[in-house]
């Protein structure tokens, strides 16, 4: 028997040498079980040597020294003398027990290399449940309210070009929500999945793969509809992905009802009329117009021609051009994608974003028909989703969805942009249409705490809570600060700055000085991402802290404890059950799930003693005659505001779009339309409310 083993052996195992022994470099070729062959190359083996020495200077034996990415280790001898072999790798790590595991790069340095060790910095912390407090129970915490951006578990970004200059972030955008069976189903870019809500303030995320290779873009700007106990969906393609379908999505289960479209849906959407037709709009271009068509509802293939809807018409529509304000005419023509269609009293309403994801002018317009494939009108008050300033900016390519109460409510995408031009987020305003049938979305406010759907609301007022910011450029103090991301930009009400502490371990904080013992009534805690090491999507992911009050600085009083959390809450929004008057808040980092301890904006809401900030005065606006989409709109700085809203439409009573200035008093506004006439007015906003409404020019 041995006799016949041997030979097959030696047959699926060979192993020959193709250079000279006596060279410096050989190369040998292995052939394996005649499936698979690779080179190996050997090298004449090079060795670095040193000494390790404790912190008195004396050396250590037993230390172990290593390469940071190699097996190939070494420990020292009764002298601290080491000898490793050099297989080229830069970073050398020492370790010994109780001192700080030591890099160090040796890419530069010769063969000789010592190290001194220092000793290990014990950072311990406690694991005790999170403790209830008069103003918070994070076991019974039923908010009223929720803050935008919308507090989701929004997914890093995949290893790719994209993350590779400035580092791993989060992303989210082309949002699309459902209600389905009495819950708010979110459906978005990026996500791996899907999160759900009963109230708009708490959101469980639902692990849901749709891709089929990693290159499919199942879960880019993806669409979804609800008929009967079924819930449809489908993503964006240039080249046939299939619909999905589930009757119980929070499983995260769905089944193919086809395996791939007929048409090239990208940023599609799905529109059921009342007769149970079924039609898709789609389409993303600067060059191609948006397209709508009917389905048949079985294979999801064209019932009739192919309808070109719109293309965007910058030359007449201000806001409609490229730029970060519409001021961009030369890099590209903007960008029309995002259709969406809502039916409202036998009126169809198509709505599009415009002029481009990454800019603070991303808005959507709306066009209205009597059919659902038109022909469709431009509405006079467009656009109907703009939000250009503020904390959050842009509120484009989004979708409209009714709540329980029948209220109607705008999803749409939030402008980042830092690390990347498509880094994105999320934001929830309240929508409806006028007794004229103009449709309109509520931004103004739309960064503060706003109203959750308890009943049926004229949301032309906004839902709006009503407790103002506290925290605008407040004096911040910090634990550690990495660079120039220093403490002031943790309160300078801008999601595009931060501050960054040296690390991301336990005991990191921040605090706050309210400049005097004030009302609180909610806090907002916007993490960012610094030196972050995720990519795409991971299930334990989760951010833990506690925050405490102090009336002098001294005396301290624990206010929200989230030690235990288990939750990924990058925006994360806390609306006490009590409010506190109190004047110092300090926030104390437990965990991050990636990176630094970082911030970007800590805000605070509620209410101040005083006067309300005086009704603003010498308010101007000057219309362009040479080109009537633009205008300067000026006014004076008003004793006690932080910031201003500017209120616009097409009628006195229709002053529905909302621009919100920090501290400015003046703007340049690009985003009328020719031929409309326009009518303004602004309020001043400060701690202890906001003022009278300025008068309508």
């Amino acid at each position: 028997m041995k006799n016949l083993l041997l030979p097959l052996f030696c047959f699926l195992f060979s192993v020959s040498f193709q250079a000279k022994a006596q060279e410096p470099e050989d190369s040998i070729i292995v052939v394996k079980g005649q499936v698979s062959d690779y080179t190996i190359t050997v090298k004449k083996k090079k060795f670095r040597s040193g000494q390790v020495l404790g912190p008195d200077g004396k050396p250590l034996e037993g230390a172990t020294v290593m390469y940071q990415y190699s097996p190939a280790h070494d420990n020292t001898d009764a002298n601290g003398m080491y000898r490793i072999a050099d297989y080229g790798d830069t970073i050398m790590v020492v370790y010994y027990p109780g001192m700080e595991m030591t890099p160090l790069n040796v890419k530069r340095l010769g063969k000789k290399v010592d190290f001194k060790l220092t000793p290990q910095k014990i950072t311990s912390t406690k694991n005790e449940k999170a403790r209830a407090t008069e103003s918070f129970d994070p076991l019974n915490d039923h908010p009223k309210t929720f803050c935008n951006p919308v507090n989701i578990s929004y997914n890093f970004e995949p290893y790719n070009n994209n993350v590779k200059p400035n580092g791993s972030f989060r992303s989210s955008a082309d949002p699309m929500l459902v209600n389905y069976k009495g819950e708010y189903f979110l459906f978005s870019t990026n996500q791996g999945g899907f999160h759900y809500s009963k109230d708009l303030s708490h959101w469980e995320f639902v692990y849901a793969s749709f891709q089929r290779t990693p290159t499919d873009d199942d879960q880019c700007a993806p669409t979804a509809y609800v008929s009967g106990d079924t819930l449809f969906y489908t993503g964006s393609t240039y080249r046939g992905l299939p619909v999905w379908y589930s009757t119980d999505p929070k499983s995260g289960r769905f089944k193919r009802k086809i395996e791939s479209v007929s048409l090239p849906f990208w940023d599609p959407a799905f529109f059921l009329d009342d007769d149970k037709r079924l039609y898709m709009y789609y389409g993303s271009s600067n060059e191609w117009p948006l397209k709508g068509v009917e389905l048949d509802r079985t294979n999801f293939y064209p019932k009739n021609k192919i309808t070109d809807i719109t293309m965007l018409k910058p030359d007449l529509h201000g806001w409609e051009r490229f730029g970060m304000n519409n001021d961009d005419s030369t890099t590209l023509a903007p960008f029309t994608e995002g259709s969406f269609v809502t039916k409202h009293k036998g009126k169809y309403y198509f709505q599009y974003g415009a002029p481009g994801t990454e800019f603070k002018v991303y808005a959507d317009g709306v066009y209205v028909a009597d059919h659902p494939l038109g022909p469709f009108t431009y509405q006079k008050h467009n656009p109907v989703s703009y939000k250009p300033g503020g904390f959050v900016q842009g509120a484009g390519h989004g979708g409209t969805f009714a709540d329980n109460y029948g209220n109607y409510w705008h999803v749409a995408t939030c402008m980042l942009s830092l690390k990347y031009k498509f880094e994105r987020r999320i934001g929830i305003y309240p929508a409806g249409f006028d007794e004229d049938g103009t449709m309109y979305v509520s931004t103004g406010y739309g960064d503060y705490p706003c109203l959750n759907p308890t009943q049926t609301t004229d949301h032309r007022s906004g839902t709006f809570a009503g407790w103002m910011l506290l925290s605008y450029q407040k004096p911040v103090t910090v634990s550690s600060t990495d660079g120039d991301l220093i403490a002031k930009n943790a309160s300078d009400d801008n999601m595009r700055t931060y501050w960054a502490a040296r690390t991301g371990n336990p005991g990191e904080w921040l605090q706050m000085d309210l400049g005097g013992v004030k009302e609180v009534r909610a806090l907002q805690i916007n993490y960012y991402e610094h030196k972050a090491f995720q990519h795409n999507k991971a299930m334990d992911l989760y951010h833990q802290y506690r925050i405490s009050q102090s009336v002098d600085g001294q005396n301290w009083t624990l206010l929200i404890d989230k030690s235990d959390n288990n939750r990924d809450v990058p925006h994360d929004y806390v609306e006490l059950q009590k409010p506190v008057n109190t004047r110092y808040l300090k926030i104390e980092n437990i965990h991050m799930p990636t990176g630094s301890f970082a911030i970007s904006d800590f805000r605070v809401f509620g209410l101040a003693k005083g006067e309300k900030p005086a009704q603003v005065s010498n308010f101007k606006v000057d219309r362009s005659a040479a080109d009537p989409r633009n205008a300067m709109i000026n006014w004076s700085p008003t004793k006690g505001a932080y910031d201003y809203n500017i209120w616009y439409g097409v009628s006195p009573g229709k002053l529905y779009n909302c621009i919100t200035i920090n501290s400015a008093t003046n703007y340049n506004f690009r985003g009328m339309d020719r031929g409309t006439s326009y009518y303004f007015a602004i309020e001043a906003l400060g701690e202890s409310g906001r003022s009278e409404m300025g008068k309508n020019l």
